[in-house]
């Protein structure tokens, strides 16, 4: 079968590798313009363009899929299916027709539960002890194409939404592998989702990171790991951001003020700052212009942070 793939981030690239080493004849990998980072402001490649240039695939990254020209040559490739994994853009309903078999989303949560761009920080947010990945048909809504396939997933209490998705990446490769010589065969009868039970997520904002100490402390402590790597989670000290990166809720702790940062040696923490219930075990944090260190080596040279009032 003749595949064109549609995909840009990390989570993209073992789909594609897995495209190729099972045979599939890759017609053309798309993937979203290179982007200015850093401070220098240097173009670089999205992770999937550099995967495919070093597998040897024609690459293409059009502004948008709109245009007449643009959507003429994907159709001259005649892909029997577009397999899309995190592209960044939305597919225009005469790009949905192009291919007999449909554009194949591989979309990080168990369909119709959240849906749009922020599924994996979304379920630990939530609390929800799984997740999963669901392989589903494009259509002309977000994320509501009926399903072909799914996996649940266990969410352990150490991951990070980073580490969650490069996880799924890996749970979703093979996924798809397995369901689409099934959906080439026709076996699978798509199966229409459940639109009364869909919840939705939105993009993650920087503003979002900021902790209100106000909050439970277990509220908290999902929120720094939903938001790691971005936007991470951060308050202030002495006018001076500072991230907390590795936590764990702590119980049974005497009262403070909310942002109140107190001695602890439970669970692992170096330090704890009272929270709305509870206090927060810090295990590794991040003063602005320093680097990533554990949070016991932090308090040895910051020590008039203990008893300080943080927001």
């Amino acid at each position: 079968m003749r595949i064109v793939f549609m995909g840009t981030p990390e989570f993209a690239v073992p789909a594609l590798e897995g495209l190729v080493s099972g045979g599939y004849d890759i017609a053309a990998v798309y993937t979203q313009p290179d982007r200015a980072a850093g401070r220098g402001r240097v173009l670089e490649e999205p992770p999937v363009k550099k995967t495919a240039l070093k597998l040897g695939l024609q690459v293409l990254q059009p502004a948008n899929l709109k245009s007449a020209g643009t959507q003429t040559q994907l159709a001259d490739l005649k892909p029997d299916a577009i397999v899309v994994a995190a592209f960044g853009q939305i597919l225009p309903p005469s790009v949905l027709a192009v291919p007999p078999f449909g554009c194949i989303n591989i979309h990080p949560s168990l369909l119709p539960k959240y849906r749009g761009v922020a599924p994996v920080p979304a379920a630990i947010l939530n609390g929800d002890e799984f997740t999963g990945v669901s392989i589903m048909l494009l259509d002309k809504g977000v994320d509501t194409g009926p399903v072909l396939n799914s996996v649940t997933y266990h969410i352990l209490p150490e991951d990070t939404a980073g580490i969650l998705l490069e996880k799924l990446s890996h749970v979703g490769a093979q996924l798809l592998l397995d369901t689409l010589p099934k959906w080439f065969r026709k076996e699978i009868q798509p199966q229409p989702q459940n639109n009364i039970g869909a919840s939705y997520t939105k993009m993650l904002t920087k503003e979002a990171g900021e902790i209100d100490w106000k909050l439970p402390a277990v509220d908290i402590w999902r929120r720094v790991r939903a938001y790691q790597p971005w936007p991470g989670c951060y308050t202030h000290w002495q006018g001076r951001q500072l991230k907390i990166l590795e936590a764990v809720p702590l119980v049974g702790l005497a009262a403070n003020e909310p942002g109140t940062v107190v001695a602890v040696k439970q669970g692992g923490a170096a330090f704890g700052i009272r929270c709305g219930d509870g206090v927060l075990g810090v295990l590794k944090v991040q003063l602005e212009g320093k680097k990533a260190i554990a949070a016991e080596d932090f308090v040895r040279g910051q020590q008039k942070i203990i008893g300080a009032v943080l927001g």
